[in-house]
């Protein structure tokens, strides 16, 4: 443990002393990683357990992901939307035919996705659906986390994404996650769109939003940022309903660890409302972006990533409840995702992660005494194992 706080202490001393305060990361310095694997700066090897909030789901450094990028860097990085390149088009059209849409608008970060989703929204309520002008409402769930800009945030129940940072924008209003009759008593001749949140949905609580949408005259606008590309088992967490939204916001996986990535995919007759000038992004569809992206896509079209996160993640789920009463109070989750309350009466979740990190694996509190699981889609059952074995010691200990 000497050499571990030896090498480990001054760059967690660094991070503290240069960085805002704006993360509590768990002290380990990782500076290698493979597959489901990271190693830290004294060689110790930890089970990765959160995956980049998702944005890993095809592990580190995947052999594809890596080839896609390597050839790239060799060709061009950046032009700036003021030019195309040979790229960009294929990975619209890529990621087009993935989504059943017409259309694609590239972007980097998930709030940036989001952002554009309000904007197209609006733009659509205005130039097709005819709400007078600055009127446009967009209906939200509770409890949802779509990214951190100051007109996301407007919009968000947690004290500690929204607090201190109004005046807060106008246009939204929130409703219980799951409640379809408060859904359908916001919406009035105002709503343009309803935004589904990352919680794992009640049986039929989509297909009756979809329902409503269709039927009101509403867009139906779909987070899949965390949710989507195979994590649930499903390329998208709509498909377990046989659900389409009018328009999937997707990032994280799509930029398959490597390069921030994301994107809005709709039709035609929404996506087109957007002229020159009127929205962009200058990192937004770079070279090196699309080439990896179409990599993952690639991926994810022989269906191979979809059928692990079912399998394996029926393993996660069925270890994990058979924990409930033992330790934990509560698992919640579909395919290789799992939201696990520990018994506030044993631990924080914070303290969880800690003692988690001293077995070898690496996980993340949320709110209390919760931790969010999300492995790589290519973790191993016997690593699955491994995870819940250490588990299992933290709650006995």
């Amino acid at each position: 443990m000497t050499s571990i706080a030896n090498r480990t202490g001054p760059a967690v001393e660094e991070a503290e002393r240069y960085t805002a305060h704006n993360y509590h990361p768990l002290p380990v310095v990782i500076a290698e990683a493979e597959g489901a694997w990271v190693t830290d700066v004294d060689g110790r090897r930890y089970l990765d357990c959160l995956a980049g909030y998702s944005a890993l789901n095809f592990g580190h450094r995947h052999p594809d992901l890596i080839a896609a990028a390597r050839e790239q860097l060799d060709r061009v990085t950046l032009t700036s939307r003021a030019f195309l390149h040979d790229q960009f088009g294929p990975f619209c059209a890529d990621l087009a035919r993935l989504t059943g849409k017409d259309m694609v608008l590239p972007m980097n970060s998930g709030a940036e996705a989001v952002e554009t989703a309000i904007k197209v929204s609006r733009k659509w309520g205005y130039k097709v659906k005819g709400v007078p002008d600055g009127r446009a409402t967009i209906i939200v769930a509770d409890g949802n986390f779509h990214g951190r800009t100051t007109t996301i945030v407007s919009f968000s129940t947690d004290p500690e994404a929204r607090a201190d940072y109004g005046p807060y924008t106008p246009g939204f209003r929130v409703v219980p996650y799951g409640d379809l009759d408060a859904l359908a008593a916001a919406i009035d001749e105002t709503t343009i769109q309803g935004e589904a949140g990352v919680l794992v949905p009640p049986r039929g609580y989509l297909p009756g939003v979809r329902e409503l949408c269709t039927s009101r005259g509403v867009l139906f606008v779909a987070d899949e940022i965390q949710s989507g590309l195979g994590r649930t088992g499903a390329t998208f967490a709509c498909d377990d309903e046989a659900v389409v939204p009018d328009m999937y916001i997707l990032g994280k996986a799509l930029g398959g660890g490597i390069v921030p990535v994301s994107a809005v995919a709709a039709d035609r007759d929404i996506l087109g409302v957007l002229r020159p000038g009127e929205h962009g992004s200058t990192f937004g569809g770079n070279p090196l972006a699309c080439a990896v992206a179409r990599a993952v896509i690639a991926l994810l079209e022989t269906g191979e990533p979809q059928r692990r996160a079912r399998e394996v993640g029926e393993h996660l789920h069925r270890r994990l409840n058979a924990l409930v009463g033992h330790g934990l109070t509560a698992v919640r989750g579909r395919g290789l995702w799992a939201g696990i309350d520990i018994d506030p009466a044993l631990m924080t979740g914070r303290e969880a992660s800690e003692r988690l990190m001293a077995r070898g694996v690496l996980a993340k509190d949320t709110h209390g005494s919760t931790l969010r699981l999300a492995p790589p889609l290519v973790v191993t059952r016997e690593e699955i194992d491994a995870a819940v074995d250490a588990l299992t010691e933290v709650l006995k200990a």
